[in-house]
């Protein structure tokens, strides 16, 4: 089986904050891409890399643009997903994951907009968010072949915690999944995040970066 044949640092990004060192992963041939949100404001340290994701995408409000951070090679299995005994695979699924520095959660949008903490609530991404992210989707396709498309349900936290709202994929179903989903869609796994983003505005944006 082929693995790493694609670059595997995002261009710009910075290595700082590297991981794979500690934590050597397994080689993979990326088709997915899983979207997290932190729910914090800044970089985490994502417990010294025992969490981390490959990239994280960290808001420069002023600037209006995303500053990447990339923990582990593209095509390296990286640590943000719950893995069960027994069960499907998931961080070394083939999947590169991307943490987005923010919230999901209006609860915490709200505490945050009270408090005069600037952050991206993503559900309600500016523009300019929207089109940084798109960039990278469109790189993925483009260097990994990764399909711009992805679940239609992507519901607003809390409901998206958990299973009820329909969108967890089943075993079965997140082993044929291609293309760009979130951490709400994963088998295995509880959290919500990233929410009710708008997808089909973050893939129509990736589509006309990939046609530019």
């Amino acid at each position: 089986m082929t693995t790493k044949s694609g670059p595997q640092h995002y261009p710009g990004a910075d290595r700082t904050h590297w991981y794979q060192k500690r934590f050597p992963g397994d080689a993979m041939e990326v088709n997915v891409v899983v979207l997290h949100t932190t729910e914090g404001p800044t970089l985490p340290d994502y417990m010294g890399g025992l969490i981390a994701p490959n990239l994280t995408a960290v808001p420069d409000l002023t600037a209006q643009k995303l500053d990447w951070f990339q923990h582990f090679d593209i095509d390296v299995s990286s640590r943000a997903l719950v893995n069960l005994p027994g069960g499907v695979e998931t961080n070394t699924l083939n999947v590169c994951q991307v943490e987005l520095v923010g919230t999901c959660d209006p609860a915490t949008h709200k505490k945050w907009t009270d408090g005069g903490k600037a952050h991206i609530y993503w559900p309600q991404a500016p523009e300019w968010a929207q089109r940084e992210l798109a960039r990278f989707l469109a790189w993925m396709h483009a260097e990994h072949d990764v399909p711009l498309r992805g679940p239609e349900l992507w519901p607003p936290y809390p409901e998206s915690y958990g299973s009820k709202a329909g969108q967890r994929m089943s075993g079965h179903a997140w082993n044929a999944f291609k293309g760009v989903c979130g951490h709400t869609h994963v088998p295995e796994n509880l959290h919500g995040d990233p929410g009710a983003i708008d997808f089909t505005g973050l893939m129509q944006f990736a589509k006309a970066a990939r046609d530019a």
